[in-house]
């Protein structure tokens, strides 16, 4: 049975950080690509960033130079260092296994159950 479970959310002032870890179990972990995605109120959940099993990383223009997203095989478990948090981050983040289809990641099946992060401003 896969299961990734999301940690490390929490309430933080704007300009602060947090490290949020999705630990997989039930799947060939070091071979999967793993997204982390986002949904605010009212919006669509939307990809933050990813990890191929090669370790390349895809950033969103929103993050891009505030947010880092690691993997460590030997844990099962991918990371997503986030500085300089602003307001608009605000959101439930789940991580994924990736699917690819030809050069593009889709979200596959398994997602965590989310981990709220708060920004105030």
């Amino acid at each position: 049975q896969v299961q990734l479970v999301e940690s490390g959310g929490g309430l933080v002032q704007a300009g602060g950080s947090l490290r949020l870890s999705c630990a997989v179990s039930g799947s060939r972990f070091s071979i999967k690509p793993m997204g982390w995605y986002r949904q605010a109120p009212g919006k669509q959940r939307e990809l933050v960033a990813s990890i191929t099993s090669g370790g390349s990383t895809n950033y969103a223009d929103s993050v891009k130079g505030r947010f880092t997203i690691s993997r460590d095989n030997a844990k099962n478990t991918v990371y997503l260092q986030m500085n300089g948090l602003k307001p608009e981050d605000t959101a439930v983040y789940y991580c994924n296994i990736g699917v690819f289809i030809g050069a593009t990641m889709i979200p596959g099946a398994y997602w965590g159950q989310g981990t709220q992060v708060t920004v105030s401003s």
